[in-house]
């Protein structure tokens, strides 16, 4: 079924004692903005623990009710993932259809290439959620998602703490009686990051996202973490994912109207080492598990909050 209503949303998550999203850039080191020592996490980062998530799903044999629930297996590929050649993804759709691709150019016939678009929609999730530029030696078009992320941004300043590291092992023989080979890590002490999402019904409609593929893009949000640790990320968790739900397709609020009613404080003046330093308001209120009608906005509810 497509979706009949506009959804905004906000996710709150944290880390500990590591690595959100190293920039490849500085080293490797946690993004930061310059100008405020708040910390970063790129949209594409989240955007890629959602895709592994659904990959491990559907890939694996993890919960097997879930995956009946959602139907045909073939609808959760996923378009961008490790070693993928886009090409020969392109090259299914036209296959698939029994059409010759031309170099660089889509079916002249608009409803071949409809056609060729809307199987990569119908087979790939994150083509059908974020979108995608398909516009390759072998041409699928270009997809707007109805699903869409902002960069996470650390409530508080972050501070980045280095370590040193060493390794025991040794990589050649020859190298034996060399010192032991050093190392450099960082991570944040502890960061409590927000991030903004909006699911436009029009868009939805467009690629044939639907209201199994949102309860599974909410299912991925809440437990995206929790089938992504290392290391270098030390503890990493979903605090908190708020979606207000419009009574339109269009929507009846202002998506940064219902943000700024959605407020995370501090706690004390200590320094804020885990979540339970902060509390989260809404119009002043603690937000209590539920849903919630919003005063002033008889057309929009608060209806997840985890």
């Amino acid at each position: 079924m497509s979706l009949k209503h506009r959804y905004d949303f906000v996710l709150l998550f944290d880390v500990k004692d590591g690595n959100p999203n190293g920039d490849p850039d500085a080293g490797n080191l946690p993004r930061l903005d310059a100008e405020t020592g708040k910390g970063l996490v790129t949209d594409v980062c989240l955007k890629r623990k959602v895709r592994n998530f659904v990959a491990m799903v559907f890939d694996g044999e993890q919960d097997e009710a879930f995956k009946e629930k959602l139907g045909d297996k073939k609808r959760h590929e996923i378009y961008v993932r490790e070693k993928a050649v886009l090409n020969n993804q392109h090259k299914r759709a036209y296959v698939a259809h029994e059409l010759t691709p031309e170099e660089k150019k889509l079916p002249k016939d608009a409803q071949k290439a409809r056609e060729v678009i809307g199987w990569m929609c119908a087979n790939f999730f994150d083509i059908r959620t974020f979108g995608a530029v398909m516009s390759t030696e072998i041409n699928c078009g270009q997809v707007r998602g109805p699903v869409q992320m902002t960069f996470a941004r650390s409530v508080d300043p972050v501070v980045t703490s280095e370590h040193s590291i060493t390794r025991m092992a040794v990589t050649n023989e020859k190298d034996l009686e060399k010192e032991r080979t050093m190392g450099r890590k960082f991570t944040i002490p502890y960061g409590l990051y927000r991030s903004h999402g909006f699911i436009s019904a029009h868009l939805a409609r467009q690629t044939g996202f639907d209201e199994a593929d949102l309860e599974l893009f909410f299912k991925a949000i809440e437990q995206m973490f929790e089938h992504d640790r290392s290391a270098a990320r030390g503890e990493m968790s979903t605090r908190g994912l708020y979606v207000f739900k419009h009574d339109s397709e269009l929507g009846n609020a202002p998506a940064h109207a219902l943000f700024d009613r959605l407020t995370v404080e501090r706690q004390g003046d200590e320094v804020a080492r885990d979540f339970g330093a902060y509390s989260v308001l809404f119009d002043g209120q603690l937000v209590a598990v539920g849903e919630h009608a919003i005063e002033g906005q008889p057309n929009v509810k608060l209806i997840r909050i985890c």
